[in-house]
């Protein structure tokens, strides 16, 4: 039986997947609704402030939920939040049996939830597609877990590692389709992380042009606030966020003026401390954090092993010489490297597209 259940599972884990890019700091759920072996209703957390996936889906029942199963793809919370305690909804309607893929190890409910259900009389089980579960909700998992945005680095090279040849020449390394990809992938994420050197060398507006989705938060980081208020990564289009350690309250003001919000913060060796850049994205509910570059910037984030996810688009082409990925000091070590687990290769017209994930995003 449970193998045959598995199809209303594989749903919910669909439904909660067209919540991706809207969320924010919640995490993407989706909810089946079956009685008799029907599906009756389905929903999912459609937006960061919305209904949960369970009220979702109830709203839908029309009275027709009594002795019905729900299978979610995230444990029910037990807690008022924005909105009430999806558990207590689950027990007005009267279902008879909870299939649950992995427990939310949110401090408000992790567990609770569960309980308060089994407490009712309503059968609960826990761990159908657990694994693809916890990949679907990497961010939100690792956002509880350590606290912080999780950060997926995105870079384009030739065959060889160049993302530039020796005169800084860049545009364009990868082919149309997949510059176009890469857009859908900026509206999956909260936000899109530069810094100064390649704000000024490309002039980049760092939206979303793909025609789906929100644009990202634009981010930037500029230690003495060098860039001012006339590019493009200032223009209204989007949000912008620059972190800097500069104190010239003539350049706070030009970019305020614009609705930047500047963030002071501290030097950590050459650069500005990410640590601190982190706690205070998620501070923003800015909880996944694409990082385009530059050379430095990616530098910076993986010898800070501060990498969960890559998105590696290689051109067929050579150029020998250029500029690679990380013209940093780097991680020296081979022991201290960041390993990742290749999740899928694609062609995309020629150039190939490799997406690995550390498997950082914890327990529940």
């Amino acid at each position: 039986m449970f193998s045959e259940e598995n199809k209303f599972m594989k749903r919910a884990l669909e439904l909660a997947e067209m919540g991706r890019g809207f969320t924010k700091t919640n995490p993407l759920v989706g909810a089946v609704v079956v009685k008799d072996n029907k599906v009756i209703a389905e929903g999912y957390h459609h937006r960061y402030g919305d209904n949960h996936a369970e009220v979702d889906a109830l709203n839908k029942v029309n009275g027709l939920a009594e002795g019905a199963t729900m299978y979610v793809t995230l444990e029910p919370c037990s807690h008022y939040g924005k909105t009430p305690p999806c558990a207590d909804r689950i027990i007005k309607e009267k279902l008879k049996r909870v299939v649950v893929a992995i427990r939310d190890p949110d401090e408000r409910v992790s567990g609770r939830g569960i309980e308060i259900l089994k407490r009712e009389g309503i059968e609960v089980e826990i761990g159908m597609l657990e694994d693809e579960a916890k990949f679907q909700n990497r961010v939100f998992l690792l956002n509880k877990s350590m606290k912080r945005p999780f950060i997926t680095l995105k870079f384009a090279t030739t065959l060889d590692g160049k993302i530039a040849t020796n005169s800084g020449e860049s545009k364009w390394i990868t082919n149309s389709t997949s510059r176009q990809d890469s857009h859908i992938l900026r509206s999956k994420v909260d936000g899109i992380l530069v810094g100064k050197n390649t704000a000024i060398k490309d002039n980049p507006l760092l939206t979303n042009r793909s025609g789906k989705g929100y644009n990202p938060i634009r981010i930037l980081l500029d230690s003495e606030l060098e860039i001012d208020s006339n590019y493009n990564i200032y223009n209204f289009e989007a949000k912008t966020i620059a972190f800097t350690n500069s104190s010239d309250l003539e350049k706070y003001k030009n970019l305020t003026d614009k609705g930047v919000d500047i963030v002071r913060i501290s030097r950590d060796g050459d650069g500005l401390n990410l640590n601190e850049i982190c706690e205070e994205l998620l501070k923003r509910d800015i909880a996944h954090i694409l990082v385009e570059g530059g050379s430095k910037i990616h530098s910076s984030f993986i010898r800070s092993g501060l990498v969960d996810e890559i998105y590696h688009y290689i051109a067929p082409k050579l150029i020998g010489g250029g500029k690679s990925v990380d013209d940093g000091v780097g991680i020296l070590n081979l022991s201290d490297s960041l390993n990742f687990n290749i999740i899928s290769t694609k062609n995309l017209d020629g150039d190939i597209l490799i997406h690995g994930v550390r498997d950082v995003y914890g327990d529940c």
